[in-house]
């Protein structure tokens, strides 16, 4: 018997929004980001969303979200994220997410973040929340800027498992999205958080256990009231979020500009 780990989607599983929607405002106001990205990010994300959440539509979107991203500065993302992270991401980490990540380090397992989203966005979330191994998407740096090319796509939980000695039959996955049932279906105890349509119905089938995670509280408050919500009671959620981000400060935009009107 190998060790075992917990492997946690990120976006709507362990928070309660996109990584990346919430750096979506401060790369616009930073000018990473023009007009013209805002109206091409969202029409990507309308075809995301009705081409759905196969391998196929998850990959073309993060190669065109690579092409955005080409000319950024490495070093201004960590900056902006890390001076907008606490504000944007912390008020949003659910405390059911956060109680089941401890009780998973008690019990000796390592805990591995999984996202899509960049790996510069994802890190600093995982050290905030105690997490120091992640599988992220990575992209090629020259000259501390993105080359537009994907280096790294997100690992396949087996190859990690393989190289860290993980009894998969004895680990743990989390995830909301329908689009993550291969990481579902290779570990011993698959959960459900927050499901989408189909992965609900997936569950039904399978008998997996069906999570549902539905008090967002930043991380310092939860710690100080401890114990706020025990996992127990809960069981009766640079990539795709960035289009998403995007998308919807250009919304946001909008709606203000009629409003004020």
């Amino acid at each position: 018997m190998g060790r075992s780990a917990a492997f946690f989607d990120l976006d709507k599983t362990v928070i309660a929004k996109s990584s990346a929607l919430a750096f979506g405002r401060p790369f616009y106001r930073d000018g990473l980001i023009t007009r013209r990205d805002v109206v091409k990010s969202a029409y990507a994300q309308l075809m995301f969303r009705l081409g759905g959440t196969d391998e196929q539509t998850m990959a073309r979107t993060r190669d065109y979200l690579a092409a955005l991203c080409k000319g950024w500065q490495v070093e201004q993302v960590r900056q902006i994220v890390a001076e907008t992270l606490h504000e944007l991401i912390n008020p949003y980490v659910y405390a059911e997410a956060a109680a089941l990540i401890e009780e998973h380090q008690a019990a000796g397992r390592d805990v591995v973040l999984v996202s899509a989203s960049g790996e510069e966005m994802v890190r600093p979330i995982g050290e905030l929340l105690g997490v120091t191994d992640v599988i992220a998407t990575r992209m090629t740096v020259r000259d501390g800027r993105y080359s537009g090319e994907v280096e790294f796509k997100v690992e396949a939980v087996s190859e990690l498992a393989a190289v860290r000695g993980y009894d998969l039959a004895d680990s743990y996955a989390y995830s909301d999205s329908y689009s993550d049932r291969p990481l579902l279906e290779c570990v011993g105890h698959p959960s459900v958080v927050n499901p989408d349509r189909q992965l609900r119905k997936l569950a039904s089938e399978n008998a997996w256990p069906v999570l549902e995670f539905r008090h967002p509280i930043p991380l310092g408050r939860r710690w100080r009231e401890r114990p706020a919500v025990p996992v127990a009671a809960a069981a009766l959620g640079v990539g795709v979020g960035v289009a998403i981000g995007i998308a919807w400060y250009g919304r946001h935009r909008r709606t203000r500009a009629a409003t004020t009107a």
